[in-house]
């Protein structure tokens, strides 16, 4: 496949001197995390703080990786670069409407008989992932009863939108989805780390599977505030039929897991 640009990255890459693909991959730039060794190969993160012409500067993740791959029953001999997965995955995203991460930058080669790939995204500048937010709240105290709606509404509509368009995230743990309020007084929600989702038969299966991980690894959030969120998730006002069902659902696979020690 050819090269991704994004064109509203552009003249920031090229401003620079970050247009091509040895360049960003001869980069002398930090780890933000360990490289990952597997398989033979590697896989790492640096986060980059680049130049913006007249505006001061912005940041991006520079995410490199060799000979990497991923195996599915498309690719289950030769398999794909994890990259790539992760690019299309967040393509497909951006095509179904979802809030999450921002493509800068796509590229792969094949360089002495080994696969490298290089995915650059937009850094979620005054984002903070719902883990780091609920303990901060822990900490500090929690926000205003209003202000905790937004935050639980939010996420239930990025919840409910990436279930519509059946998709399966298969990681819905809440360091994963990054929240803040924005200027106006509402609340955004995205969602990251999208290389593990799939596309389901069935919306069910995806809701099933997420809002189960979601809810075992949010203990701090009361009944009231969890019944809250499945109403926004429904987009309802009182539980019916369905809603109870999908209600005593999700509580039993908790109390199940929690007894096995998950």
């Amino acid at each position: 496949m050819k090269d991704f640009v994004n064109q509203r990255w552009a003249d920031i890459l090229r401003h620079n001197g970050l247009m091509d693909f040895d360049t960003l991959w001869n980069l002398d730039a930090g780890w933000f995390e360990a490289p990952n060794q597997r398989r033979g190969g590697w896989s790492g993160v640096s986060r980059c703080e680049l130049s913006v012409p007249a505006r001061g500067s912005c940041a991006v993740f520079l995410k490199r990786q060799e000979h990497h791959k991923t195996f599915s029953w498309r690719h289950p001999i030769k398999g794909i670069p994890t990259f790539l997965r992760e690019f299309r995955l967040i393509m497909h995203y951006k095509a179904c409407g979802i809030p999450a991460l921002e493509p800068v930058y796509f590229a792969q080669r094949v360089v002495a008989g080994g696969h490298r790939a290089i995915l650059v995204t937009e850094e979620l500048a005054g984002l903070t992932s719902l883990e780091s937010q609920v303990q901060d709240w822990l900490k500090n105290g929690f926000p205003p009863a209003t202000a905790l709606r937004q935050y639980l509404q939010a996420v239930a509509v990025l919840s409910r939108r990436i279930h519509a368009n059946k998709i399966q995230h298969n990681c819905y743990y809440p360091k994963h989805i990054f929240v803040r309020m924005t200027p106006e007084g509402g609340v955004e929600a995205r969602v990251i780390d999208l290389e593990k989702s799939r596309r389901r038969p069935l919306s069910l299966l995806c809701t099933l599977r997420d809002l189960d991980t979601l809810n075992r690894h949010a203990p701090e959030f009361s009944r009231s505030d969890r019944l809250r969120f499945l109403k926004s998730y429904l987009g309802i006002g009182r539980l019916g039929p369905y809603a109870k069902w999908l209600w005593r659902r999700l509580a039993a696979r908790a109390l199940a897991k929690s007894g096995a020690g998950a």
